[in-house]
């Protein structure tokens, strides 16, 4: 009897665990297919060191970002009104004096360069989720909030898998979970753009980048 009750607390275990992923995939569909850059272009910076061949390779469902060339792939299309769902990770191979930088960039606008106006949710490790503002003139008026005891607490080891996820709408504010904690939010006066993800001189992969548009 006790061997049947175990098995059917395993059993239920199991199940809880499946349906606890299937309602939070409820509403997104992929954005990166795991096996190639379709619907993403790149945008790298030639005056570093580095292959541009290798600055961005899928593999084993992930796209791994070698860090030099600095650059981001992006996607083709542009986004509004949304939730981003991604896993990431900081292989311990890493270049020297790295400062396991990298970041997500939304709202992208042209021209692309090192770096777009956009709004960056951090992607370095010691602060990931912090609003950054590339691109925006040193005055303009921005409204953000950081909880670095709740990112500190949230933040797994650089590397493990970590998860973010960032909602996005379309009066232009922004707020960002990691590993599902509250850590920040923000406003600016962007709206909607590409979604891109960072080189940025340290070795990243990325994973299950997914997306849930919003009514």
């Amino acid at each position: 009897m006790k061997r049947i009750a175990i098995f059917t607390l395993v059993v239920v275990a199991a199940f809880s665990v499946s349906a606890s992923q299937a309602d939070d995939d409820k509403g997104f569909t992929p954005l990166f297919n795991g096996k190639d850059l379709t619907g993403w272009k790149t945008f790298l910076r030639d005056t570093d060191k580095g292959d541009p061949k290798t600055a961005f390779v899928v593999k084993d469902g992930e796209v791994q970002v070698a860090g030099n060339p600095w650059g981001y792939f992006y996607t083709e299309k542009s986004y509004k009104n949304y939730v981003i769902s991604y896993s990431w990770t900081y292989p311990k191979n890493q270049p020297e004096k790295t400062t396991m930088n990298s970041g997500l960039l939304v709202h992208i606008q042209e021209p692309h360069k090192i770096w777009p106006k956009s709004v960056e949710p951090q992607g370095r490790y010691k602060d990931h989720g912090k609003m950054f503002y590339p691109g925006f003139p040193k005055d303009d008026k921005r409204v953000d909030t950081f909880d670095e005891k709740a990112q500190q607490k949230a933040l797994k080891a650089s590397h493990e898998w970590n998860t973010t996820e960032v909602t996005v709408r379309a009066d232009g504010s922004i707020s960002a979970k990691l590993n599902g904690v509250a850590v920040s939010t923000a406003k600016s006066v962007l709206t909607s753009g590409p979604i891109g993800f960072q080189a940025e001189g340290a070795r990243i992969h990325f994973k299950d980048i997914k997306i849930k548009m919003l009514d």
